[in-house]
């Protein structure tokens, strides 16, 4: 690749990257918003719920046909109309009066944001060597998720400040950068006659069917559904109002966390993706870790007598924060276990796993909050602790679920790699020859060979 098209190509990717970051944090303004929201739309919580939850029901439901739409119009054609999409939703949301009419906003949103990812992630193969990818891949994600620190810190400062209409204006103007931007620098491909091939519906059918039929996909699909949604919830939806009414920590406090929430991501993204690349056999071990991770962090707060520590829901938070980068993993079953001809549509199936988990579980939430309400249980205060705890409790059978339908696909893909010559061998003797290694390593680096 030549110098000028080098730049070329990482002033397209910079352009790409920042319209995931301003749709990361218009997915998560509302979340911050949820006790201002509460007031304005006088909305109880399964109606709050409702917002997220349709905002999420419109992502999921649009990742496969978005998959089909990115090979015709090619990513830059969707990344400008996602960016135009939620400049419209959060331009609704900020003048909104009424439930009907917030949930319309969020509905765009929604919609804007599904186009968004895939398209970014589209862009890579046509701009940069195939080596660099993987890492390109990484930093997307990561710098994407830097969304959430202009939710929680700039958007929460607005909003306390100048109030619901200000700040919804205010990210708005952030998706017409991002829309400026998108159509002035992205291109989908360095040669200028390329074009995307529409594939047949009974292509599509047929590349659907087989990215389903393959147990490598659904692994995927099912390592997205049980370590990305807790934190999905956490951040979009019930984490903001769960810190600051139900555990009574002061919103710079809250924001914080969100913002540690953020940083750890960063962190552990590069970690867990050269753990990937050195253990390819055990990424679905990494990914029941984080589950076991995951759900001892929620057993420790919710168990807790009395509202937690801050550095007990700092611990939550860190637990939490690593499910998002360990979700890409399932991106990398869809990769490896499908030709280039599919990994689009597989890629499309494994991201409706979370986001479904996600929209479901946080509904179930405001739900139960309600009930809880409505019983008395909590003397009429909507956001108690103790019915907060019992609400959020109802995400461990989410990741219970999870996690034997992963052991159940874990084993029909370790069928069909033992039938391809692929022995995975037991943990216990992959440590041990780990150790070997390592320890030959070191003997070698203390007496190394005599020159010839």
């Amino acid at each position: 690749m030549s110098g000028s098209r080098n730049n070329r190509a990482y002033v397209v990717w910079a352009a790409g990257v920042c319209a995931y970051l301003v749709a990361v944090t218009q997915r998560t303004t509302f979340g911050v918003a949820g006790i201002e929201a509460t007031e304005r739309f006088s909305a109880t919580a399964s109606q709050l719920a409702v917002f997220t939850v349709v905002q999420l029901l419109v992502y999921a439901t649009l990742q496969i046909p978005v998959g089909v739409l990115v090979d015709r119009w090619g990513p830059r054609a969707l990344i400008v109309t996602g960016a135009l999409l939620m400049m419209l939703g959060q331009l609704q949301l900020a003048f909104a009066d009424s439930v009907g009419a917030g949930i319309a906003g969020r509905l765009l949103v929604g919609a804007g944001d599904a186009t968004t990812f895939i398209s970014v992630l589209r862009l890579l193969p046509a701009w940069f060597d195939p080596r660099r990818i993987p890492v390109l891949t990484q930093w997307t994600g990561i710098i994407g998720q830097l969304g959430q620190i202009v939710s929680v810190v700039p958007f929460v400062a607005v909003l306390s400040t100048f109030g619901w209409t200000s700040a919804f204006l205010a990210a708005s103007s952030l998706s017409l950068l991002a829309f400026v931007l998108a159509l002035t620098l992205i291109r989908d491909s360095p040669h200028r006659d390329s074009e995307g091939v529409l594939p047949t519906l009974r292509q599509t059918g047929v590349s659907l069917a087989e990215a389903w039929r393959q147990p490598g996909t659904r692994l995927g699909l099912w390592s997205h559904f049980t370590i990305q949604f807790p934190g999905t919830v956490f951040v979009l939806m019930w984490g903001y109002p769960y810190l600051v009414s139900a555990e009574g920590v002061a919103e710079g406090a809250a924001s914080a966390l969100m913002t540690l929430f953020v940083a750890v991501g960063i962190v552990c993204g590069p970690v867990l993706g050269r753990y990937v690349a050195r253990h390819p056999l055990r990424r679905s071990t990494m990914v029941l870790a984080i589950a076991g991770v995951i759900t001892a962090g929620w057993l420790s707060v919710l168990l807790h007598p009395g509202p937690a520590p801050y550095w007990l829901l700092a611990l939550l938070v860190v637990a939490l924060a690593v499910g998002g980068p360990g979700s890409m993993i399932a991106f990398d079953f869809a990769r490896t276990f499908n030709p280039s001809t599919r990994v689009g549509t597989a890629t499309g199936i494994v991201n409706i796993g979370g986001f479904t988990a996600s929209l479901v579980s946080m509904y179930i939430i405001g739900v139960v909050l309600d009930l809880l309400v409505a019983s008395g249980f909590s003397a009429g205060r909507l956001y108690s602790l103790a019915s907060f705890r019992l609400a959020l409790s109802t995400q461990l059978v989410f990741l219970a679920f999870g996690v034997g339908a992963m052991l159940v696909v874990r084993r029909r893909v370790r069928r069909q790699l033992a039938a391809q010559g692929v022995i995975v061998p037991p943990i216990r003797q992959a440590v041990a020859r780990e150790r070997a290694r390592r320890s030959r390593e070191r003997a070698r680096r203390r007496h190394p060979e005599p020159p010839v």
